[in-house]
């Protein structure tokens, strides 16, 4: 989220950052978004999953919001919120999928079975949510070499460095048309 906004207020992104939405009151997007003059809000998703996702789909909407970016958003997104964006959320997964995807697998978890699996490649996935976890069509991917005795900690540092400038690009190339949503 930090790169995206960056890259708007840097001018390499013809975009605007409308609503930065957690379900976490003290999480620090919150501020960030707020010091950039970003519209900021926290939705609890307990105890009301049915709720949350009706108010999230509504704040969306009323911020005037064609293109949900999610990054580091760990709730599964409910079907008021997935209909009125169909095909128009994106999320970053820290793995090259589908491998190490589905529920459960994100931050750590997935590094750490990338590790135990002896992978010598990782990266990054951007894909359009659905309603599964990590099962939406992957649109762009990143591979990062790992080297051999690469443990959880050192794939994490790794990946979480590709992340964000891919996430951009993906931005940069639907806004000049070169790639659209399925």
């Amino acid at each position: 989220m930090r790169a995206v906004v960056a890259a708007i207020e840097g001018g390499e992104l013809e975009a605007e950052a409308r609503l930065v939405v957690t379900n976490r009151a003290a999480a620090p997007a919150l501020d960030f978004a707020r010091e950039h003059g970003v519209a900021a809000l926290c939705i609890p998703t307990l105890p009301d999953p049915d709720a949350a996702d009706a108010a999230l789909a509504r704040a969306l909407q009323e911020a005037g919001v064609e293109l949900v970016v999610l990054s580091g958003y760990l709730r599964k997104l409910g079907p008021a919120t997935l209909a009125a964006f169909r095909n128009r959320i994106l999320n970053i997964h820290p793995a090259l999928l589908p491998k190490f995807g589905g529920e459960g697998m994100y931050g750590r978890r997935v590094h750490e079975a990338v590790a135990a699996a002896g992978e010598v490649v990782s990266g990054a996935s951007v894909h359009v949510v659905d309603a599964e976890y990590d099962r939406g069509p992957v649109i762009a991917t990143c591979e990062v070499r790992l080297a051999p005795g690469d443990d959880a900690g050192a794939i994490e540092r790794k990946v979480t460095a590709a992340e964000p400038q891919l996430f951009v690009e993906v931005l940069r190339r639907i806004e000049r048309g070169e790639l659209t949503l399925p």
